[in-house]
């Protein structure tokens, strides 16, 4: 009878052993999330600091995570949010959803002041149409891409981040004539789909003479693969800025871990990952592998704030929506 209650007294002591190990969970987007991804490799590194269980929840692509957590509400498991970008901050913020990080950052190198209080940037690109190097007569403009017989492939801007980061970038580089730079580009587009993996995974099987990606991209083909064959078309019209962010969900019952989380995000143990696996420019570093020095780095670069990006958003996406349904 003495050493059962004395096992039982172990496994009740096992258990809260066990229960004192904090969890934490962060949505983000699939692409982050396998072995190939950032995920791992930042899971490992601050589990080392942390003494938690950090799980990153793959939600489809930026903006459907936005939409999950507003579906979830308070009763989401979430604590942090990591993937959407500044098109969609002001709506985030304006959903009471995600609460003030408290962090004075420092030492950011993205290409802009930043002062948001409920957002911190963890790598920035410029949205391209990545394409093989052999391919002949590359257009640099979307005008000359509507003009010419070149296919693409694009994601859905009410799912996907690029894809909305595509209808900001035309409405912003030709205002009221946006709708009309969609009407001509609706012939070169062989499908749009719901991510960006999906559509990339597609110009991969040769689906399609380029992709909605980031002027970044060709460098995983060059570091990871050895193959040079790979690059960016410049548009001389500028191009669209994505700079992704996270940020820490209101309900959370997990306010300190997720801020430790956050100041992580932007340090070195984090921030060393991307370029390799998220395949961005890291937002609080200068250090980059000698695969991103040939990149492609527009001219012009183009971004709305998140206030005036949420000012136009649906406007842009109704416009996109009507002139590919004609």
């Amino acid at each position: 009878m003495k050493h059962t209650i004395i096992a039982a007294g172990l496994s009740v002591f096992a258990g809260a052993a066990f229960a004192q190990t904090p969890v934490l969970t962060v949505y983000t987007y699939d692409s982050f999330v396998p072995d190939w991804g950032a995920g791992p490799a930042i899971e490992e590194a601050f589990e080392a600091v942390c003494g938690c269980d950090l799980q990153f929840v793959g939600t489809g692509d930026g903006a459907s995570m936005l939409a999950r957590l507003r579906l979830e509400g308070d009763a989401t498991e979430a604590d942090v949010i990591l993937g959407i970008d500044t098109n969609l901050t002001q709506a985030a913020r304006e959903s009471g959803l995600i609460m003030e990080h408290g962090i004075t950052p420092e030492g950011l190198t993205v290409p802009i002041d930043w002062t948001d209080t409920h957002f911190l940037p963890f790598d920035w690109s410029y949205f391209a149409f990545v394409h093989r190097r052999d391919l002949e007569n590359v257009p640099t403009s979307f005008e000359e891409l509507a003009a010419s017989d070149t296919t693409i492939l694009l994601q859905d801007p009410r799912s996907s981040t690029p894809g909305l980061g595509t209808v900001m970038w035309i409405k912003t580089a030709y205002g009221d004539r946006a709708p009309e730079i969609w009407e001509g580009l609706a012939d070169n587009i062989v499908t749009i789909t719901p991510s960006w993996s999906d559509s990339y995974g597609l110009f991969l099987e040769g689906e399609a003479d380029m992709v909605m990606s980031w002027t970044t991209s060709p460098a995983y083909h060059l570091i990871a693969e050895d193959d040079p064959n790979f690059t960016s078309a410049e548009f001389s019209e500028g191009h669209y800025i994505q700079v992704e962010v996270a940020g820490i969900v209101a309900s959370t019952d997990q306010p300190d871990l997720a801020r430790e989380f956050m100041e992580f995000m932007i340090s070195p143990g984090f921030q060393d990952v991307i370029p390799t696996t998220n395949w961005m420019y890291p937002a609080a570093s200068d250090t980059l592998p000698e695969g991103f020095m040939g990149l492609t780095v527009p001219e012009q670069a183009l971004l709305l704030s998140p206030e005036e990006a949420a000012a136009i958003r649906d406007e842009a996406v109704a416009e996109w929506q009507r002139a590919l349904s004609r």
